[in-house]
């Protein structure tokens, strides 16, 4: 197996692929470091002590399920709870891996999880997911039923966006919503992307920040607009509950495509007017 290239760079993402299976999955490496272990206890706590003021609630409820916070976990044991709840399972890779692999994996209701965590001098900010982002950030969302149908949902629909050369599109559907997206309580505005609820800065940033602009999730709107990866994110897009995230993505997206491709992409931060 080989890695993939992360966004702009033309560096590969750390990770021994040599140990991957056909679809990149691998066995987890449990050989955590005393001083690895207490990483993932710090990190934990640090980010804990912020999700009650930034995260939905869901979010918050869920997170117990991930189990002993001074250790880094074993994947199976999370799974013993996740399996019953949304018939989710977790699987280990060995870093970032290929769309293809990631929407089949995704379509059969396993997420795939970096067994590696980051580095100390990492500790604040990392580029590419490790297993602190994977873990903290996305799993306990799996356990909404209704989340979790939405993660199945865009990876049976990332298969069929690669049969039509549009994965770059939905990509940034994954990136806006999954990754750093927003949502309306009656408490307010608070953040359900991993992206976002994995970073110490960025989850007040989002959720408060008068800097970025906020919009009503529209498809075409978020498909059309690029990302950033090496700073805070311009722009966020805002559904009301997981359920409306769920019947948007009911549609066949082929119109969407179409009208899109050939459009030029819009900046990050660009504002346009009507959306």
């Amino acid at each position: 197996m080989e890695p993939v290239v992360y966004g702009q760079s033309t560096r590969p993402p750390r990770g021994d692929y040599a140990r991957a299976a056909a679809d990149y999955t691998c066995p987890q490496n449990t050989a955590y470091s005393a001083a690895e272990h207490d990483r993932y206890r710090r990190l934990y706590q640090r980010q804990s002590a912020l999700v009650q003021a930034f995260a939905c609630a869901a979010f918050i409820e869920a997170l117990p399920c991930l189990g002993a916070q001074e250790r880094i976990p074993d994947l199976q044991q999370i799974n013993e709870r996740l399996y019953p709840a949304t018939r989710w399972e977790l699987v280990a890779v060995p870093g970032l891996i290929p769309e293809l692999p990631f929407f089949r994996l995704l379509a059969r209701r396993k997420f795939p999880v970096t067994d590696w965590i980051r580095s100390p001098g990492e500790f604040d900010y990392i580029v590419e997911p490790d297993i602190f982002h994977d873990l903290f950030g996305h799993v306990p969302l799996l356990f909404d039923p209704v989340f979790a149908d939405y993660v199945q949902r865009y990876g049976q629909g990332g298969l069929k966006a690669w049969e039509l050369g549009a994965c770059e599109l939905l990509s940034r559907l994954y990136w806006y919503t999954i990754e750093f997206g927003l949502i309306r309580q009656g408490n307010g505005l608070r953040a359900y992307g991993a992206g976002i609820l994995s970073s110490a800065g960025e989850l007040p940033y989002a959720v408060q920040s008068p800097q970025p602009q906020r919009l009503p999730l529209q498809l075409a709107r978020a498909m059309r607009t690029r990302y950033r990866i090496d700073s805070y994110q311009p722009t966020y897009f805002v559904i009301d509950s997981f359920r409306q995230l769920f019947d948007m993505t009911a549609a066949d997206f082929t119109p969407i495509y179409e009208q899109l491709r050939g459009l030029p992409a819009w900046a990050a931060d660009e504002r346009v007017a009507g959306t």
